[in-house]
């Protein structure tokens, strides 16, 4: 069933109409042309698809398009301000933490959440907190050097 959904993505207001059975990475990518969110394993195990949602960073592949009334959404698009990379996205170019790059959004929105929460992470902490996110080109040491890159960044 269609109904009109009304969200904040990227910090701008949108109304749209989906199939609430859908889910928000179909609908980001196919109604709303977002497709920096990556569809993958869309069972919620890779990562690839990870959005903020509400602040929180989720796998948009596990949430149905009726939960996107009223959020506050941010994918991929809405990181880089004013045509700045933001921190965590300069992180991983200064840290070559990207290969092919499939892997990269998900990463950094999960990065960005956590950054939040903890913005002093031990080796330890970044590992837990990446646990959910799947790269097949690195070994994470890359990944893992770009997370402590961004938090001295964001500290200024």
């Amino acid at each position: 069933m269609k109904k009109e959904i009304h969200c904040k993505i990227n910090g701008e207001k949108r109304t749209f109409r989906a199939d609430t059975g859908s889910t928000v990475l179909d609908v980001l990518r196919d109604v709303l042309s977002l497709t920096g969110t990556k569809s993958s394993c869309e069972t919620g195990d890779c990562g690839a698809c990870t959005i903020l949602f509400n602040g929180n960073a989720v796998n948009a592949c596990l949430l149905l398009a009726n939960r996107m009334e009223g959020a506050e959404i941010i994918t991929i698009e809405g990181v880089m301000k004013g045509g700045k990379l933001d921190p965590i996205q300069k992180a991983f170019v200064e840290e070559d933490a990207a290969q092919c790059g499939f892997c990269s959004p998900g990463f950094i929105l999960r990065i960005k959440a956590f950054l939040q929460e903890n913005p002093n992470p031990s080796d330890d902490e970044i590992k837990v907190a990446l646990a959910g996110n799947l790269c097949r080109c690195t070994g994470y040491v890359d990944i893992i050097a770009a997370v402590r890159n961004a938090a001295l960044k964001l500290k200024g």
